[in-house]
């Protein structure tokens, strides 16, 4: 078994060198070509980027984005939702999910999650909609589906739109359907941690839907309708052509990355068994690993013995939303969520990069249990 603390090798919690490193002589060469080119926004690799996300995800459209927040930020302004309309969301996830709400005057109201993935609980979404609910913002935490045919069939019933924050669940899949393709669109996030990441900031709007489509890519470029010409009040939310050639690249490995995700999730679920609360897959759906997070009541013991190790962990996430400072003004108070309270005190995300050696994926699972059992 592997002695990381002997060897004095330290395990991050991502080894971003480690992905370049294969790929360092292509991306070179796609920056020269950038470079020599002096067409550095909005060109042929973001057309060509877009293209092959919608491909790859089996929809009619794509737009490039400058980060995840903003397709989520765009999205809702694509469908109108505005001050006085209300948009269903997990208080359990970053909080770039809610600002985007925030951003267009709407209002975040927080349905609670289920205690084994996390994701939003979607028997208890009914009893928050409202004459003013116009969005349902499901996201897929740490790369698990959430329960879409559940959330789609409420969303039908009471004439709603769902969008799906896809941040954390590049490439995962809900009954044979990409995550992204399901509800009215689909927001990515291309931050250099993520399963497809950038060397900078990105993101990404997928949709079927021609009418969202359309105002996105306006709203992106300053509302232009034309040549300095200006339908409405747009944004600058613009993906560089030098981000877009890097991500070309990485796409075509996600699968393979995402493949060795999962490998390293069955050593660690077959190993820790039942001392801590390990990530549930369920049928029908495919888990993408952004994280791999346990549950334990134990988790400062257990971080603080993982870092006696060597070994990186983080809390993702230590506050919900519902208990943040920066929407005291909904008037949440602690113990109206009890699931996501709950999660926020016993999470703790270990090592799951798809260059991590087997081995010591191992010796992180001999040092947690190790701690547990102590």
């Amino acid at each position: 078994m592997l002695n990381v603390t002997q060897n004095k090798i330290t395990i991050p919690m991502l080894d971003l060198k480690a992905q370049h490193e294969p790929l360092k002589e292509e991306i070179k060469q796609a920056l020269k070509d950038i470079l020599d080119s002096g067409h550095f926004i909005l060109g042929p690799n973001v057309k060509s980027f877009e293209q092959e996300i919608a491909s790859y995800y089996h929809v009619g459209n794509a737009v490039a984005l400058a980060s995840g927040t903003d397709a989520l930020y765009l999205c809702l302004k694509a469908l109108n939702v505005k001050q006085g309309d209300e948009v269903i969301t997990t208080p359990f996830t970053f909080i770039a999910t809610a600002e985007a709400i925030a951003y267009v005057n709407a209002t975040p109201v927080f349905v609670d999650v289920e205690k084994y993935t996390m994701n939003v609980d979607a028997s208890k979404i009914e009893e928050k909609i409202t004459a003013k609910t116009k969005v349902i913002i499901v996201v897929h935490l740490f790369g698990q589906p959430a329960d879409m045919d559940r959330i789609m069939e409420l969303a039908r019933k009471y004439d709603l739109r769902v969008i799906e924050d896809c941040a954390q669940s590049f490439g995962a899949r809900y009954k044979g359907s990409a995550t992204g393709s399901i509800g009215d669109a689909g927001c990515f996030s291309f931050y250099p941690s993520k399963n497809l990441g950038a060397y900078g900031d990105g993101g990404m709007l997928i949709t079927d839907r021609q009418d969202i489509y359309d105002k996105a890519k306006l709203l992106r470029n300053h509302g232009t309708v034309a040549p300095y010409r200006h339908g409405f009040i747009g944004h600058n939310s613009r993906l560089d052509e030098i981000q877009a050639a890097i991500l070309r690249i990485k796409l075509r490995h996600i699968d393979e990355y995402n493949q060795n995700r999962r490998d390293l999730a069955r050593i660690y679920s077959a190993l820790l068994g039942n001392a801590v609360q390990c990530p549930v897959e369920l049928p029908d759906r495919t888990h993408v690993y952004h994280q791999y997070t346990i549950r334990t009541p134990l988790r400062e013991k257990v971080s603080r013995v993982l870092k006696d190790n060597n070994i990186s962990s983080v809390v993702y996430y230590p506050v919900p939303l519902h208990m943040q400072e920066a929407f005291d003004y909904l008037g949440y108070k602690k113990g109206d969520l009890p699931e996501s309270e709950a999660a926020a005190e016993e999470v703790l995300s270990i090592p799951v990069y798809p260059e991590l050696e087997p081995e010591k994926a191992e010796f992180i699972a001999e040092v947690i249990l190790k701690a547990v059992k102590e």
